[in-house]
């Protein structure tokens, strides 16, 4: 049995201009040049001095607070890195030490003499 199928043709994409074309105008099917984007329209807060003055405060508390925090987590960095070059330290101390030691040796019997 032979597949006789046929694959789609390509031939209709000439119809699209390509980013490579060089031109660069653009044109809807209907040909109109759509208009660029233009952003929402503010609605401005109404003017209460007692609510702006009441946002400021809040915004330079939180801007304190995160300064804060971000100093914060500088400090635990610098003592977590800190710690860990101690526990690195600890460790080895503690690998040496038991193997000077006859203690903590191997606990496998030790074949006897022929």
């Amino acid at each position: 049995m032979s597949d006789d199928k046929e694959k789609p043709s390509v031939s209709g994409t000439e119809d699209f201009p390509l980013a490579d074309d060089g031109d660069d105008s653009l044109a809807l099917s209907n040909g109109r040049t759509p208009k660029p984007a233009q952003p929402l329209p503010r609605e401005e807060p109404p003017e209460d001095p007692e609510e702006k003055a009441r946002l400021i405060t809040q915004v330079l508390e939180l801007q304190n607070t995160l300064d804060d925090l971000s100093s914060r987590v500088e400090t635990v960095k610098e003592e977590s890195l800190k710690l860990k070059a101690e526990n690195q330290v600890l460790g080895q101390y503690i690998q040496n030490l038991m193997g000077s030691s006859s203690v903590f040796q191997s606990s496998q019997p030790k074949a006897p003499k022929q």
